[in-house]
Formats: structure tokens, sequence, C-alpha cells
């Protein structure tokens, strides 16, 4: 069985080498805080704008301003700043935060489609550090993907008669 990096790199075309270049130096210190807010603020209005409903209902549930703390608190995190993120919500745990939502290979591409956008309509991010966040993006879209349908694959339900039973079903 491929692991979930084998999978995201198949699935999206970026090398886990290419997609954690970002560790290769210290974009936070690079980007600064500022960059990752406007990037994020970007982005989801983007994606609260799209013109496909069945996407915009995707985030239909989540204040936008809440949405775009979250993001760039995660972003300064794994870019080398302060720990944001996880000084406010614990752990990313990023396959069981999105597996509420429809992670799926549509969604992936119109999500990768708006930060695409927001990278190029963010004027202090330079060329190599776009490459290196698009990469880092792509990869890691593409590995929820792959985590969120093995979760969903290895999902247990009771069976019907789960009262005989010591074990749940598994759903295959």
């Amino acid at each position: 069985m491929q692991s979930l990096q084998q999978k995201a790199s198949e699935w999206s075309g970026v090398s886990t080498d290419d997609a954690f270049a970002i560790d290769d130096g210290d974009l936070f210190h690079t980007l600064g805080l500022q960059t990752f807010v406007t990037l994020s603020t970007n982005f989801y209005n983007r994606v609260y704008d799209d013109d496909k409903e069945w996407f915009r209902s995707i985030f239909g549930n989540s204040d936008k301003e809440t949405a775009i703390q979250n993001q760039y608190e995660f972003l300064v995190q794994r870019m080398g700043g302060p720990p944001l993120y996880s000084q406010r919500r614990g752990h990313p745990a990023l396959i069981a935060r999105h597996r509420p939502f429809p992670v799926t290979h549509e969604a992936t591409e119109r999500w990768l489609h708006h930060m695409g956008q927001a990278l190029d309509s963010t004027s202090a991010i330079d060329d190599d550090s776009k490459i290196k966040l698009t990469n880092f993006f792509r990869h890691t879209a593409y590995f929820l993907v792959a985590g969120v349908e093995r979760k969903d694959q290895h999902h247990h339900t009771p069976c019907k008669d789960a009262a005989l039973k010591q074990h749940p079903c598994k759903n295959f």
C-alpha cells in the first residue's frame, strides 16, 4: 500500500522533496507575518466569491474571518514562525480537521486554482518563495485527499448485528 506522501506525490505531480523545499529556508522571516495574512485574505476572498455554488457551499458553515485567521496562523507556524495556530487551536491535524468536508480531486483543483490566484496577487511573495509555496500547497492538498479517502475506507460503523459481535464492521 502506498503511503499518503507517495499518493500525494502521484496525484499532485510534486515530489516530496519539492513539496518540503519550504523547510530549506525560513519563509516566515523572508516573507513576514503580514504577507501570510494578505495571502490568506486574498485566498478566502476568492473562495467566498467563487461562482461555483458547490464549491462555496463547502465553506458555507465557516466564518470567513476565522478561516483567514486559521490559515495564516497555520502557514506562519508551518513556515518557521511562532506556533500561533497550535497555541490557539492545538495540533493542526490537517486530515482530521478536513475530514468533515468533501475533500475531492475536483474540490482540490478548485482550491488550488484560488490559491494560485492569491499567490499571484500577493506582491510581497518573491518568485522563489511562490514556487516553494505552490509545490507545498499542491502536494499538501492531495495529501489531504489521500488521507480523507483512506480514513473513509477504514471508518468503522456498527454492523446490523453489532450487539452480537465484539467488534465493529469495516466499510470497504
